[in-house]
C-alpha cells in the first residue's frame, strides 16, 4: 500500500512528465497568452499593438506564434502560464512577483490626457488645479488614479462617474472591464476634463481622435498621505513560468535583438517612451 508520502511523490513525476511532453509537443511555437478584448493591447482579431509585437519576437525566436487568450486578466498566469497552457506574457510590471521576467523592452508612465484647445496644463498629481472641485478628473478602477483621487479627497466628487463607467457594477471581486477609449471620448467630448491613463492603453486613441488631445506624462512623485509612494513610471517586461530560465534568456536576447523595431512599433503606438 502506498503510503501519502509516495502518492504525492509520484502525482509530481507524472505533472512532471506530462509538462516536459507538452513543451515537446509544442517546440516550434511560442504560444502568448493574450486578452481576448483588451484593445489596445490585444483581442482574438488580433488587432492590437501586443499581438504585433508577438509577432516581432516570434519571428525573432524562429517559432509560429499562437495566442492562448483569456477572458479576465486576474487569472492569466494562474490558470493559463502556470498550468502550461501558454509561455509567455506581455506587459507585465517589472515587480511582479508571480513570474519569471526578462529584461525590460520599455518604460512608460501614466498620462494625463485632456484637450488641447482647452489648454489644461497638469502634469503632477500635487498641481492644485486637481483639487478644484469642479475639475472632472476620470480614471480606471483599481487604478493609482482612484488610489490619488482618495488622497486628495476627489473621490467622491466623481463617484458617479465611476458608478456609470462601471455599468454601476462593484468591481470588488469582480472583473469589470472599462474601456480605455471611453474616457478617452469623455475628455473629447468635454465631459471630463482630464483622464488619467497608463499611456500604453491611452496613446491609440489620443492619436486617432477627431479633436486634438494631448498626453502629459505624469511626474513621478505621488505618493500617500503616510508618504508611501505610488509609482506613476514603470518598466515593462515579459513573464514566464518560474523555472524556464532557457525562455527567459532567449527572450532577452530577442528584446536586445529586435530594439529597433520594438521601439519603432511603439512610437507608430503613440507610446511615449521614458
Amino acid at each position: 500500500m502506498f503510503k501519502k508520502q509516495q502518492v504525492f511523490s509520484l502525482l509530481s513525476i507524472v505533472a512532471g512528465v506530462f509538462c516536459l511532453l507538452t513543451s515537446q509537443a509544442h517546440a516550434d511555437e511560442l504560444r502568448v497568452c493574450a486578452g481576448e478584448n483588451e484593445m489596445p493591447f490585444s483581442n482574438v482579431k488580433k488587432e492590437g499593438f501586443e499581438n504585433a509585437l508577438a509577432e516581432i519576437i516570434g519571428q525573432g525566436l524562429g517559432k509560429k506564434v499562437e495566442f492562448v487568450f483569456w477572458n479576465d486578466p486576474r487569472y492569466s498566469v494562474r490558470d493559463f502560464l502556470d498550468k502550461n497552457k501558454c509561455d509567455v506574457v506581455f506587459g507585465m510590471d517589472a515587480e511582479d512577483p508571480r513570474v519569471l521576467k526578462t529584461k525590460p523592452y520599455f518604460r512608460s508612465g501614466y498620462v494625463f490626457v485632456t484637450k488641447e484647445d482647452r489648454e489644461i496644463d497638469v502634469s503632477s498629481w500635487n498641481d492644485d488645479l486637481l483639487k478644484v472641485k469642479t475639475f472632472r478628473v476620470g480614471v480606471l478602477p483599481d487604478s493609482p488614479g482612484k488610489v490619488m483621487l482618495l488622497q486628495i479627497n476627489r473621490f467622491d466628487d466623481m463617484f458617479d462617474y465611476f458608478a456609470e463607467i462601471q455599468g454601476y457594477k462593484s468591481t470588488r471581486n469582480n472583473y469589470v472591464r472599462v474601456e480605455p477609449s471611453r474616457l478617452v471620448n469623455d475628455v473629447e467630448s468635454q465631459k471630463l476634463h482630464a483622464a488619467e491613463l497608463w499611456a500604453p492603453e491611452a496613446a491609440r486613441y489620443v492619436r486617432d481622435a477627431k479633436s486634438k488631445l494631448k498626453m502629459q506624462v505624469i511626474k513621478d512623485d505621488a505618493k500617500k498621505s503616510n508618504g508611501v509612494k505610488v509609482p506613476m513610471h514603470y518598466d515593462v517586461v515579459m513573464g514566464v513560468r518560474k523555472g524556464d530560465t532557457a525562455l527567459q534568456q532567449a527572450l532577452n536576447k530577442v528584446i536586445d535583438e529586435k530594439k529597433p523595431e520594438i521601439e519603432a512599433l511603439l512610437k507608430q503606438e503613440g507610446i511615449p517612451l521614458l
